[in-house]
């Protein structure tokens, strides 16, 4: 989509703020870079300036534009000599990077650890006057970063640090501004990167992923250099990136990731030394870094010069608020000024493919009344698909998410209505997203359920539980919008891998909220199916709608009823196959065992949903995790026994003969089991043959489908059971301290010549700069030792806890119950016939025997110790 084609830009401060923003002067120099040098100098060379707003005179000291006002004197920020940018990936160097000997870690660490020391020790004390009541200030990045040619470009040259002392909804209110709004750029495409304490291969995984030879394939960065190289698009082309913004979001500055710092660092998104806890006596809630960064980094600490540049803000927020304060502070902090067309949302550790977001923005091109879109996300299976064959519990998600993106996506996307849009990777028009002139809309409800979580909220469990899945709730909200008609669809052609659960206790945690926020939000969608009937949905789409509603509600009572649906599939297929002597489905065992091994699977199935009852209502599966795997895998036997019967009696049912075959109809007519069983399964197991086969993407089959099986039942019960029993619990699975450490000083408010100042302490010594950065570099190029799972000794001691009394009581239940299912099997009773009453001819049980004469010896015990007691008594003792 052109941009003549759109309406025009709204300017947030147009109103509120005649006199602001400043205008900007034109840039120096033109860019010049090596891949794409010609198109690359083109879009330098065009004019930063924008639209001007009546007579805003502000002072300026070290920018080009305006926004920043720091009192730096120029030559304290000693220019230093910067050795060329390597070339990728150091070719000819075969021994880098180093190898790790004993104790090099500690001296790497240590060694960025001085150079961050000296620089905050020689940091000077300025006094910097606030843009209009804000902190921002303009800080040289590191000699190493700067293009050639680009020494007086603004955006490449200085970091831009804005302190934000507000709440996100608040940030245009309190006239904080952003570059690419002051600069007059208008953004096509605004992407989100959020993550928690990922390290620096996730991080790198997303923004410049590398194949072996180093060449960048898979990864946002990529991506942009895709946009930058379509030359014959009306949108597109060599000044693409200008067009995109790239905005990094950091969950809690304590808890972020000290190597993706270091890995920002080495970008020039990030500085040590410039950031504030306090403005003013006003708490810090985010620090907000910009730079328009022109190199790629590897997780090895690897840095070379990209094909185009691109913007990034990276805002490196002070408490950990979680994800959805993250897309608040995107949305609704960022989104006014920067008003995009699309707005794409990715989690670190996701990687894109190397067109997936070009394909995503067509969509929205081609449809203008594409409200939200989504590609194919998959599981990253590792190199040469290892992981499918070392992780069975990976295998299995990867048949899951494939069959999906085969089935549901598709299916939904045609009907216009797409349940869920994976935070993952996902995208939507800016506009969608809009609330109305009332405060109600999309993004209203999607934000609800931030305050839903926290202390002191009335909402009630049901609703707390359903905005778990904010992402299913904006889907449901964006398509019955009032008065508008968005539809949401798939992107096939769109791909993204994602890392997914190796482990036991990992995957229930995960699983637990995905299944209790999509239950209830589909009950909550199901309940609410009326709203298409008033939104500006056209009438055909509203009946495909409609249908669509109905095949959901449909779905959710299946979804509903899943476990006893499994446990009565179970039941009736072994019994069915081990009720005839003659067609034993385990008469290869012993003649007559069938009646035995049901008996034996399913009392062990009960008693494994006890199990599973019992731990899902206090453990945590982290404390827990060999009792679920052990269940896990006695349930992957029962599936084993289920689906060997009804292999057998699928085998029995259908002819022998091609002569029985050839009236087909009659055989489905008089042969209820053939066309019970043989049709159903047919419909189900082989509908994945046949669409994957018809997506051209069949390898899953071989590959995930026996893992999918042997799963299946865990899916069902344990995740199922899990989920429902913990319903309380409408956490994300995070958690950590929610403060601010207060570490990095603050910025008091100081007269100067009649005005009001800030004083600072800032870094003045540019070669301080540069050590940092080049030491950042060198400790990433030594791999950190592997960290397993650290849980603090509160933690640990609870999970002893819980674990302990979970095992006392299921070794008491479990006692009773198991002496119940041994004494009243039929085991027990054909024992007791061939051989109690054969042999000895009396109609009596055994056990009840033994019970008669073990409580008459109990009670003769205590006869004889309440004698001996009036005895004692008698002769005086």
């Amino acid at each position: 989509m052109s941009y003549h084609q759109q309406i025009p830009q709204h300017d947030p401060y147009a109103n509120a703020y005649p006199d602001y923003p400043p205008a900007a002067p034109q840039p120096h120099n033109a860019y010049n870079n090596n891949p794409t040098a010609h198109l690359a100098q083109q879009a330098m060379q065009q004019d930063y300036s924008f639209d001007q707003h009546s007579n805003w005179d502000a002072k300026s000291y070290n920018s080009s534009y305006a926004g920043s006002q720091a009192h730096l004197n120029p030559h304290e920020m000693s220019q230093v000599h910067a050795p060329p940018m390597p070339t990728m990936p150091y070719q000819g160097m075969g021994n880098y990077p180093p190898q790790q000997r004993p104790g090099m870690l500690r001296e790497q660490s240590s060694g960025y650890s001085v150079a961050r020391d000296k620089l905050m020790k020689r940091r000077s004390v300025r006094h910097v006057e606030l843009q209009q009541g804000n902190l921002v200030l303009d800080m040289q990045v590191p000699s190493h970063i700067v293009p050639k040619g680009m020494e007086k470009a603004e955006e490449m040259t200085k970091l831009r640090y804005t302190a934000a002392t507000c709440d996100p909804d608040d940030f245009m209110r309190n006239k904080y501004t952003l570059r690419p709004y002051l600069m007059g750029r208008r953004t096509e495409l605004f992407i989100v990167m959020t993550m928690y304490n990922e390290d620096e291969v996730l991080f790198v995984r997303t923004m410049n992923a590398y194949f072996a030879e180093c060449k960048p394939s898979f990864s946002v960065l990529k991506n942009i250099a895709h946009l930058c190289s379509r030359t014959k698009s009306k949108t597109w082309g060599p000044d693409g990136w200008k067009k995109v913004v790239v905005c990094v979001v950091s969950d809690g500055r304590s808890k972020i990731n000290k190597r993706t710092l270091q890995v920002l660092t080495l970008m020039g998104c990030y500085q040590e030394g410039i950031a504030k806890d306090s403005i003013g006596g006003k708490d810090v809630t985010a620090h907000i870094f910009e730079y328009t960064s022109n190199v790629i980094v590897t997780e090895r600490g690897e840095v070379s010069q990209s094909a185009c540049p691109v913007q990034i803000i990276f805002c490196l927020k002070e408490q950990n608020k979680k994800k959805l304060n993250s897309h608040r502070w995107f949305f609704n902090a960022f989104g006014p000024l920067i008003q995009p067309n699309v707005c794409v949302l990715l989690d670190v550790g996701t990687k894109p493919t190397g067109t997936s977001i070009y394909e995503l923005w067509k969509c929205f091109d081609k449809h203008s009344g594409v409200g939200g879109a989504c590609g194919e996300i998959c599981v990253d299976t590792g190199k040469g698909c290892s992981l499918l064959l070392t992780s069975p519990l990976a295998a299995s998600q990867n048949f899951e998410y494939k069959m999906s993106n085969i089935l549901d996506k598709p299916l939904e996307s045609v009907f216009g209505y797409i349940s869920v849009l994976p935070g993952a990777f996902s995208a939507y028009r800016y506009k969608a997203l809009q609330n109305g002139p009332d405060g109600k809309g999309p993004l209203a409800s999607y934000f609800k359920g931030e305050t839903m979580h926290g202390a002191g909220s009335d909402a009630g469990l049901f609703e707390r539980n359903m905005y778990l899945a904010e992402d299913r709730i904006l889907c449901f909200e964006i398509v019955t919008k009032k008065r508008e008609s968005w539809v949401l669809k798939y992107v096939k052609s769109a791909k993204a891998s994602t890392d997914v659960p190796t482990t036991v206790p990992e995957f229930i945690s995960q699983r637990r909220r995905w299944l209790n926020g999509s239950l209830f939000a589909s009950v909550h969608a199901t309940v609410f199916w009326w709203r298409i009937w008033t939104s500006g949905q056209g009438f055909f789409r509203k009946i495909l709608l409609q249908l669509e509603f109905i095949y959901n509600a449909i779905q959710l009572v299946f979804t509903w009823t899943s476990l006893a649906n499994f446990y009565l599939a179970f039941f009736f297929l072994v019994s069915s196959a081990t009720s005839d002597v003659n067609t034993d489905a385990f008469k290869f065992l012993a003649k007559g065992a069938g009646p035995d091994v049901f008996e034996v699977f399913l009392k062990l199935y009960l008693g494994l949903l006890f199990i599973i009852l019992v731990c899902s209502l206090g453990n945590r599966p982290q404390g827990s995790k060999w009792t679920y795997t052990v269940c896990i895998v006695l349930f992957g036997l029962c599936n084993v026994i289920t689906l060997w019967c009804a292999g057998y009696t699928v085998y029995l049912a259908v002819p022998h003969t091609v002569a029985g075959w050839k009236d087909f109809p009659h055989l489905v007519e008089t042969n209820a089991t053939f066309r019970d069983i043989v049709i159903s399964l047919a419909a189900t197991y082989g509908l994945y043959f046949v669409a994957s086969f018809m997506h051209f993407e069949p390898w899953h089959m071989f590959t995930s489908f026996l893992q999918y099986m042997f799963w299946l039942p865990s899916y069902v019960n344990i995740l199922m059971m899990y989920a429902m029993c913990n319903l309380h619990d409408v956490t994300w699975g995070t958690k950590g301290d929610n403060g601010s450490a207060k570490d990095l000083g603050g910025a008091k408010k100081v007269n100067k010549d009649g005005k009001e100042v800030m004083e600072v302490e800032l870094p003045t010594a540019r070669e301080d700069v540069d050590q940092v950065w080049q030491a950042s570099r060198t400790a990433l190029s030594f791999k950190p030792p592997e960290e397993k799972e650290h849980r603090d000794a509160a933690t640990k001691q609870a999970d002893h806890d819980r674990n302990s009394r979970t095992n006392v009581v299921l070794a008491w239940v479990g006692t009773n119950i198991l002496m119940i299912l041994v004494f009243t099997s039929s085991a027990f009773t054909k024992f007791v016939n061939d051989h109690v009453q054969s042999t000895q001819g009396a109609a009596f049980n055994p056990y009840l025997t033994f019970l008669f004469w073990a409580l008459a010896g109990l009670s003769a015990i205590r006869f004889f110790g309440s004698f001996s007691y009036l005895l004692l008594r008698l002769v005086g003792l």
